[in-house]
C-alpha cells in the first residue's frame, strides 16, 4: 500500500497575470508541500517575482486562483488572514524603517498585528537575532548595519510573525559579493531546520544545497521542474540546458 501523499499547502491554478498589454504569467499551475524547499531560477522577465508577489497579493492575478491552506488569496478578510497567518516575505531591497531600532523593526509586526505583549515580542525578536547571529546590533539602526546585516535583520523580521512558509525574492542581489554568503547561510540554516520556503535566486551552488524541487521558467511558463540532482546533471528542454550552461559557467 502506497504512503498517502501530502496535501498541499499552496495551489497556484491556471494563474495569468497581465502588465498592460506584457503577459507576465502565462496559465501556470503549482503545488507546494509544508517542508519544500523550491528554487526558482530563470531569465530576467521570466516571471519568478511576479509568481512570488502574487503568492503574497502584491501583485493581484487576473485569472486562476491561489489557495493558502485551502482559502481562496483574494482581499476578502478570509484571504488576508490566511496570508498574514502563513506567509512571510524578504524582499531583494530590505525595507527596514530607518527611524526604528533593529529591536523595533522587529518588534512591530507582533505587537501591531498579532497583538503580543512588549515583552513576549521583545523576547521573540532577540530570540530571532540570536537565529540570525546579530544580537548585538539591537540597538542599532538599519542605517548603521551592513547590507548583509539588513538583510539578516529583514529575514529575522519576517519570522517574528510566525510564518508557515518563507518567500525570498532574490534575497542576495542588491549585495555586495562578500555579503552574499553570510545571507546565503542563515537561509541554509532556516531550509535544514525544516521552514518551507520558496526562493527565487541566480545562486546555484547554494540551490544545489537547498532545494529538494527546482523550477525553471521562461515568458511567463514552468518549463521544467526537477529535483536538483536531475536537473543540473539532465536537464530536458533546450532552453533550461542554455540557461544552466551560461549560468553556470559564471
Amino acid at each position: 500500500m502506497s504512503a498517502p501523499t501530502q496535501k498541499p499547502f499552496i495551489q497556484i491554478s491556471n494563474v495569468s497575470k497581465y502588465f498592460a498589454a506584457f503577459q507576465a504569467l502565462d496559465n501556470v499551475s503549482l503545488d507546494i508541500t509544508l517542508g519544500q524547499k523550491l528554487v526558482i531560477c530563470g531569465p530576467s522577465g521570466s516571471g519568478k517575482s511576479t509568481l512570488i508577489r502574487c503568492i503574497n497579493r502584491l501583485e493581484q492575478h487576473e485569472a486562476g486562483e491561489i489557495r493558502i491552506d485551502g482559502t481562496l488569496v483574494d482581499d476578502s478578510p478570509s484571504g488576508r488572514e490566511a496570508l498574514r497567518n502563513n506567509v512571510g516575505m524578504v524582499f531583494q531591497q530590505f525595507n527596514l524603517f530607518p527611524h526604528l531600532t533593529i529591536l523595533e523593526n522587529l518588534m512591530l509586526g507582533p505587537v501591531r498585528a498579532r497583538k503580543l505583549p512588549d515583552a513576549e515580542a521583545r523576547e521573540l525578536a532577540m530570540n530571532y537575532l540570536e537565529r540570525v547571529k546579530i544580537p548585538e546590533q539591537l540597538d542599532k539602526y538599519p542605517g548603521q548595519l551592513s547590507g548583509g546585516q539588513q538583510q539578516r535583520v529583514a529575514i529575522a523580521r519576517a519570522l517574528c510573525m510566525a510564518p508557515k512558509i518563507m518567500l525570498f525574492d532574490e534575497p542576495t542581489s542588491a549585495l555586495d559579493p562578500e555579503m552574499i554568503a553570510e545571507v546565503l547561510d542563515v537561509i541554509e540554516e532556516l531550509a535544514d531546520s525544516g521552514m518551507t520556503m520558496i526562493c527565487v535566486t541566480h545562486e546555484m551552488g547554494f540551490a544545489r544545497q537547498v532545494a529538494d524541487m527546482m523550477l525553471f521558467m521562461d515568458h511567463g511558463r514552468i518549463v521544467e521542474m526537477a529535483p536538483p540532482k536531475t536537473f543540473f546533471t539532465a536537464p530536458e528542454s533546450d532552453r533550461c540546458k542554455l540557461f544552466l550552461s551560461q549560468i553556470l559557467r559564471h
